[in-house]
C-alpha cells in the first residue's frame, strides 16, 4: 500500500487536484485517468471509492512528478460547506490563558470559507485589528455524512488530517464587552485560516492524538507541543458537533491550539508585516505564510 497525500495547486494555470507520492506531486488525472474527480470537493464527496482507487494505483505511478517547492498551491478545499473551529482545547493553552476551569464540552465557533488561505499565500493584516495572533492547529477533514442519531464510530467519518494556522485578532478579547466576545471580529477576516498544503488520509496517521506540533515566527519557535495535550479528542469533538449538525464530506474542523500564542506571552507578542509563520505537524507537513 503506497502512502499518499492530497492537495490542490496550479498546473498550467489551472486549479488541479494533486497527489503527493514519495516526495513528488502528480495531477490526480495522472493516476486515475478518466475516473479522476475534478476537485478535492468531489474526491471527498465520494471518499471511500476514490481512496480505494488511489490506494490501488498510487504504487504504479509513472513519470517524474512535480517538485512540491515549485507549485503554486491553492487551499486543498476551496469551498467546504463548513469550517468549524474548537477553542480552549489544550491543557497547556488553558494554563497560559489563565482559564482555571476546563470546558465541559468542546467550545466551538464557525468561520466563512473566505477565511481560507493557501500554503505560500500572503495573508493581509487587517487595518481594523492590531493584536493579530498565531495558533498552530491539527485540522480534520470529513469523509462521510455524520450527524444526529448516527451510532457509528466518529473516527470512521474522518477522511484525513491537515495543518492549520487559526489566526486570531485578539483585540476583542482584550476589550471584551459585557455581552461577551465578538467571534466575527476576532476570527472572520479574509485569509485568517491558512490551511494545507496537504491532506493526509486518516489511514496513514497512526495516532492523531500523539503528534508533535510546532509553530515558528521568523524561525523562532513560539509553540512546541503535542496533540496529546488536547482536552477533547477527535472522537469527542465529532460526537459533540454531530449531535447538533450533520457533518458533511469536505467539512474542515480545527481542533484547538497549544500553549505559546502571542496573547499569552509576557510581554505579549503579535504579528507584524513581513513576519513568516511556519506550522509543522508530525507526519502531515509544513504550512508557511507571510503576513503583509
Amino acid at each position: 500500500m503506497s502512502e499518499y497525500k492530497l492537495g490542490t495547486g496550479l498546473v498550467d494555470g489551472k486549479p488541479t487536484p494533486l497527489v503527493l507520492i514519495a516526495g513528488k506531486a502528480y495531477p490526480l488525472s495522472d493516476i486515475l485517468a478518466d475516473e479522476a474527480p475534478e476537485s478535492l470537493e468531489d474526491v471527498f464527496a465520494h471518499w471511500a471509492e476514490t481512496d480505494a482507487l488511489l490506494t490501488e494505483r498510487a504504487g504504479a505511478v509513472s513519470g517524474d512528478g512535480l517538485d512540491p517547492s515549485t507549485i503554486s498551491f491553492l487551499t486543498p478545499l476551496s469551498n467546504p460547506r463548513k469550517v468549524i473551529c474548537i477553542g480552549t482545547n489544550y491543557k497547556d493553552h488553558l494554563a497560559e490563558m489563565k482559564v482555571g476551569t476546563p470546558p465541559e464540552f468542546p467550545y466551538a465557533f464557525m468561520r466563512p470559507q473566505t477565511c481560507l488561505a493557501a500554503h505560500g499565500q500572503e495573508v493581509p493584516l487587517p487595518s481594523g485589528a492590531k493584536m493579530n495572533d498565531w495558533e498552530a492547529e491539527l485540522g480534520i477533514v470529513i469523509g462521510r455524512k455524520f450527524g444526529p442519531g448516527d451510532q457509528g464510530d466518529p473516527l470512521d467519518a474522518v477522511a484525513g488530517y491537515t495543518v492549520i494556522n487559526d489566526v486570531s485578532a485578539r483585540d476583542w478579547i482584550a476589550s471584551r464587552p459585557f455581552v461577551g466576545i465578538d467571534w466575527i471580529m476576532q476570527k472572520s477576516w479574509d485569509k485568517f485560516q491558512p490551511t494545507g498544503p496537504w491532506i493526509t488520509p486518516a489511514r496513514f496517521v497512526t495516532d492523531p492524538e500523539n503528534l508533535a506540533i510546532q509553530l515558528t515566527v521568523n524561525g523562532t519557535v513560539k509553540q512546541k507541543s503535542n496533540t496529546g495535550q488536547m482536552i477533547f479528542g477527535i472522537a469527542a469533538i465529532l460526537k459533540h458537533l454531530s449531535g447538533m449538525m450533520t457533518l458533511e464530506p469536505g467539512d474542515i474542523i480545527a481542533t484547538g491550539t497549544p500553549a505559546g500564542v502571542g496573547f499569552g506571552r509576557q510581554p505579549q507578542e503579535f504579528l507584524a508585516a513581513g513576519d513568516r509563520v511556519r506550522v509543522t505537524i508530525e507526519g502531515l507537513g509544513t504550512l508557511e505564510n507571510q503576513f503583509v
